[in-house]
């Protein structure tokens, strides 16, 4: 049996892959907004939230199969990573149809991250920062906004966690 072979049956190994793959997905988001200056909608920010969510399920998924609890708590954790997912993949693609105009976005579009630089500043940054658009990419790589990219790692993570659900232990 190939290691391949063997860390494909192991849940331990297949919750550390989802946990860290939604990490670094979210962790991507947070670099981009706060290492490389890209402030986000009001859709960006609800966009993280199934992750921020999936990250701790995922840990739960790790230490339960890591304790040897029951098969079908890990297998619900999985199940319920799949379902975060699929979320995801919803409001990934509601964002990028905004986006490409097939629709139109919430009142609340212009509503983004904002601060300033020191707490005194707050009112300041508030007054002058003007939060972007939900209805414009920030920036395309591939022809996809990060909307796009989004749907395309939720897709990923949730075959992923609706695999490992729905396979034969054994």
């Amino acid at each position: 049996m190939s290691l391949s072979t063997s860390l494909a049956k192991s849940d331990t190994a297949i919750a550390a892959v989802l946990t860290l793959g939604m990490a670094v997905v979210v962790g991507s988001a947070l670099g981009f907004e706060h290492i490389g200056g890209y402030i986000p909608c009001a859709l960006c920010l609800l966009q993280r939230n199934p992750y921020y969510i999936g990250v701790g399920i995922g840990a739960l998924a790790l230490l339960s199969s890591v304790f040897k609890l029951p098969p079908i708590v890990t297998r619900g954790l999985f199940a319920v990573i799949a379902v975060l997912m699929i979320v995801s993949i919803g409001l990934g693609a509601y964002h990028a149809g905004v986006e490409w105009k097939f629709w139109e976005g919430p009142a609340s579009c212009t509503i983004g991250a904002t601060g300033g630089e020191a707490p005194v500043n707050v009112l300041e940054a508030l007054n002058s920062t003007k939060a972007p658009s939900c209805t414009e990419a920030t920036l395309r790589v591939l022809g996809l906004s990060f909307a796009g990219w989004n749907v395309l790692t939720s897709a990923a993570l949730a075959a992923i966690a609706l695999w490992a659900t729905l396979r034969k232990r054994g």
